[in-house]
């Protein structure tokens, strides 16, 4: 199962109430760059999904297709990680939609023993660009929301070390216990002066663990192994997973989803992608470059195994901040001798790909999700 980061294809009908009413990733993507190439995506049904400029509805298909939204509250990748996996949270809309309350802040300040500057929604590369002068002035670290309920803190190692900024958010992650502060807490460091700052690639998040049982608990006790490459494991506090291996890149992910594929017996490979960047057209490069790249994915697969691709939650280009937005997102399956060409509909709730995977592994049923196995057996 590969998970793309901000894969969104169109608004989810209760988007209004998280201001994301219009939003639609890859379609205002490919609007944006004049159209997107991604034939190996096409083959396996993308383009029956939305209307993406430059993607066409193939007749003659390698895969099968479909979409899933969200029974859970919220537009984050807690939200779309957790779910997939079984567990739907009911929690109630952020109070971090913009920026932080006094009370965290306070609380902020108290762990890292100074000032911390920033404060407002956006992403990584944007309060970076904003405030990493200033940062270097005086060592503040930098902390933004993105619209949810995680805590991004980003600070340059010269002003703080990347083991005291991990250490440190852990901390936060303990604090921030109860239900009125951040669920997530996400170290960023990045190098470089003001003008040319570096963004690095490793980030490390921690979350407390899922309040129920989770797909990775199901298959870890039915004596499967659960793979984890790039954030997945650490948005299950590492729970589930048999072995976690971060990817610093999207290549080193892809690399090392490639080599696991080879060595595998048998459970689940579970990986994250993080394609898209801010700008428009650094995104819509690496999207097209991963999708050059799916065939020799591919060419890996042996009969009996299943390729999912769907993401987390949108991530809209045309939206200044840059935060998640509450979307559909793809199912798209393949695999040698599956079925091609069929529509999976659009599924109410991503546990139904969850319970989708414990089917396909005979390890027992959860208790949320409806199973689409069947659809993707021959005959």
């Amino acid at each position: 199962m590969l998970v793309i980061d901000g894969f969104g294809i169109g608004a989810l009908p209760d988007a209004s109430d998280y201001g994301d009413a219009e939003a639609n990733t890859l379609g205002h993507l490919a609007e944006t760059v004049g159209g997107l190439s991604l034939p190996n995506l096409e083959t396996l049904g993308l383009g029956h999904l939305a209307k993406i400029a430059g993607v066409r509805s193939m007749t003659q298909m390698n895969g099968c297709f479909g979409r899933m939204g969200f029974a859970s509250q919220g537009s984050d990748s807690v939200t779309g990680y957790w779910e997939t996996c079984g567990v739907i949270q009911s929690r109630a809309a952020s109070s971090f939609r913009s920026a932080f309350p006094l009370a965290v802040i306070q609380q902020l300040e108290q762990v890292f023993g100074r000032k911390v500057i920033g404060n407002r929604a956006g992403s990584l590369r944007g309060v970076v660009e904003e405030h990493g002068a200033e940062h270097l002035s005086n060592g503040a670290p930098i902390v933004w929301t993105d619209g949810g309920w995680t805590c991004h803190v980003a600070a340059h190692p010269t002003m703080l070390l990347v083991a005291e900024l991990e250490q440190r958010c852990r901390e936060l992650r303990k604090l921030f216990t109860g239900s009125a502060g951040p669920q997530r807490i996400v170290a960023h460091s990045f190098t470089g002066e003001a003008g040319s700052f570096q963004l690095r690639a490793s980030r490390k998040d921690f979350i407390a663990e899922p309040p129920a049982v989770t797909m990775l608990d199901v298959l870890n006790r039915s004596g499967q192994i659960v793979m984890g490459i790039g954030k997945a494991p650490d948005l299950f506090a590492g729970r589930g997973f048999t072995r976690a291996f971060p990817a610093l890149t999207v290549t080193a992910a892809f690399e090392e989803t490639v080599k696991m594929l080879r060595k595998m017996p048998r459970g689940l490979l579970y990986v994250s992608l993080d394609l898209f960047p801010d700008e428009p057209a650094a995104a819509a490069s690496a999207l097209e470059s991963f999708d050059r790249r799916l065939p020799e994915l591919c060419e890996h697969l042996r009969v009996g195994d299943v390729l999912v691709l769907t993401g987390d939650h949108g991530r809209d280009v045309i939206r200044s901040a840059k935060t998640p937005t509450r979307e559909y997102v793809p199912i798209l399956t393949a695999g040698p001798k599956l079925a091609q060409g069929v529509n999976l509909g659009t599924r109410p709730s991503a546990a139904d790909l969850g319970q989708t995977i414990v089917e396909a592994l005979r390890a027992e049923r959860m208790p949320v999700g409806e199973s689409f196995f069947d659809a993707l057996r021959v005959g």
